[in-house]
């Protein structure tokens, strides 16, 4: 994508170890659309949502796969309708296997979610209500189900995490000019000729009324050693959403929504000068050392806070959930 490529290992990975946070966790699921995944893998008997993992990188891993890649013949490889690339190598050497499976038990302690928690979670509550459907019906038959579920592994060092900004409906009450004075008692507030990406932590954009800001974090307004603290998308949420906007929780306020980085700033312009909303925030991405924090601490992250591209191809490969 854009001249980047990422090269992953497609794989099935445990579901004890998702249960057992082997494979870490980083956000919360929303019933509804575990229900929906839940109910797609169910009645095709498949999964076809690959769940995007990712952990610290190992070169003799990337050794490995560098040198088969070199060595074979893709089984797929063509360039998608939104203009991804997708090239597929099917590993079938068991030495090369037993190289990367031995390497993965001894090198990867954990692996981590970077995409795909409702896709990881609908898989492990699959599983759990098939083995009792067989119980009822037949006995303990559990062997008969797939203990795993999709994946494919990506080193930390080749993976891009993209900003996912906010727009907000209205002011809370506030004029223009209220609202950039109320900032300017935690955010070092500037105007700004052309839109505004963040380049550094705890800088923010802030658009509204036609004009960029950029909106710089004053000391104390956060705490760096807070794997949750540090976040920008904490900041923004303690120090102006819930604080002037009165928006408390960003998964079910109606007065937010959420616009993926991919989208570029003048996604959140038009969303603005349409009327739709009154206030957009371009936010700093976050970082993959972050997210592995957060997940070791066995924290949380607010919603939306990542995103990532390019993404899985769903229905490319699929894993059959009976034997």
């Amino acid at each position: 994508m854009d001249g980047r490529a990422q090269t992953g290992l497609v794989c099935v990975s445990s579901i004890d170890d998702y249960n057992n946070d082997i494979i870490k966790k980083h956000e919360f699921t929303r019933p509804e659309k575990e229900l929906d995944r839940i109910n797609h893998i169910k009645t095709t008997g498949a999964q076809t949502g690959n769940v995007f993992l990712a952990y610290r990188n190992q070169a003799s891993i990337d050794t490995l796969i560098e040198k088969w890649k070199t060595n074979k013949t893709p089984v797929y490889d063509f360039t998608a309708d939104d203009g991804i690339q997708h090239t597929v190598w099917a590993v079938s050497d068991e030495t090369v296997i037993d190289q990367i499976t031995t390497i993965i038990e001894t090198e990867v302690p954990c692996t981590y979610i970077a995409d795909g928690h409702h896709r990881a979670a609908s898989a492990a509550k699959v599983l759990v209500a098939l083995r009792e459907e067989n119980k009822t019906k037949a006995g303990d038959d559990e062997k008969k189900i797939s203990p795993y579920f999709l994946t494919t592994l990506f080193p930390a060092n080749q993976l891009q995490i993209m900003d996912y900004n906010r727009v907000v409906k209205d002011l809370n009450g506030h004029t223009a000019d209220t609202f950039i004075a109320a900032l300017s008692n935690q955010f070092e507030v500037a105007n700004c000729d052309t839109a505004f990406r963040p380049t550094a932590l705890h800088h923010f954009g802030m658009y509204i009324n036609k004009t960029w800001y950029s909106l710089i974090a004053k000391p104390g307004t956060y705490n760096d050693a807070d794997p949750i603290g540090v976040l920008d998308v904490t900041i923004l949420q303690n120090n102006i959403l819930a604080t002037l906007l009165n928006i408390h929780d960003q998964r079910t306020d109606k007065r937010i929504d959420f616009v993926g980085g991919i989208r570029g700033l003048g996604e959140l312009e038009k969303r603005v000068d349409s009327g739709d909303m009154a206030i957009a925030f371009s936010l700093y991405p976050v970082t993959i050392d972050q997210l592995f924090n957060i997940a070791d601490a066995g924290e949380v992250m607010p919603p939306k806070s990542t995103w990532f591209e390019p993404k899985l191809r769903d229905g490319l490969l699929t894993h059959l959930i009976h034997s």
